[in-house]
């Protein structure tokens, strides 16, 4: 009995493997067409009595704004082209903090926030943290940094809605996001923490003040080597 059972789980296992390599494998080539989170968001929208709308339009890697790039790696991790898909620096920073009852972000990285967007539901509980790092591994190993980043600035959440750099950028500026200036493309991503309560069409005191270091971070990076 206990042998069959492992035999079964073994079969599972390399089924599971195989679908979600050949999965993320299709993804360095396929661009998503949709996300969990969009589709879950729709549905909260349709329960609460207002209209379906996940709005988006994909936008090729060189058709982004330099800006906006440099903007969410200074706003969200710094270590982005030189980590390997974990920064445990910064992992162990927010665990300090969080112990100590401060209110901060997590550590998670870009590779880990769009293997979480593209792969996975939202939460917070260590089966889905599991197969984040799961799935973050995958991507590190399949795409180019260059592909991390393209799909994670077309999925992410950006309003309520509102999915990737274009639709945000058409949105908030009324324009291509392949035009972002330096604030704007700042003050978009000082928003992203928390999209649905912050918005760069009224932007706080708070989100004036992450703009302002996320312009700073900007002009540290230097040159983007992907």
């Amino acid at each position: 009995m206990v042998d069959t059972l492992i035999k079964y789980l073994k079969k599972l296992l390399l089924w599971f493997f195989c679908f979600t390599f050949l999965w993320v494998l299709a993804y360095r080539f396929i661009n998503p067409p949709f996300t969990y989170l969009m589709i879950s968001r729709a549905f909260e929208r349709k329960f609460d009595g207002k209209s379906w709308k996940i709005d988006k339009e994909w936008r090729d890697f060189d058709d982004i704004s330099l800006n906006l790039k440099k903007a969410v790696i200074g706003a969200e991790d710094a270590r982005f082209l030189s980590h390997n898909g974990f920064d445990f620096d910064a992992l162990g920073k927010a665990y300090q903090k969080n112990k100590a009852g401060k209110k901060i972000r997590g550590g998670s990285t870009i590779s880990q926030q769009t293997a979480k967007n593209v792969f996975l539901w939202p939460g917070r509980s260590y089966i889905r943290k599991g197969f984040e790092a799961y799935f973050t591994i995958l991507i590190e190993l399949l795409w180019s940094k260059q592909r991390i980043m393209e799909v994670y600035l077309n999925v992410i959440e950006m309003g309520d809605g509102i999915y990737g750099a274009e639709a945000a950028t058409q949105k908030y500026y009324h324009k291509s996001c392949k035009s972002l200036l330096k604030g704007e493309a700042a003050l978009l991503a000082a928003v992203l923490p928390n999209p649905r309560k912050w918005t760069p069409a009224n932007p706080t005191n708070y989100i004036y003040r992450r703009q302002s270091i996320i312009r700073r971070n900007m002009a540290a990076l230097g040159t983007l080597n992907f």
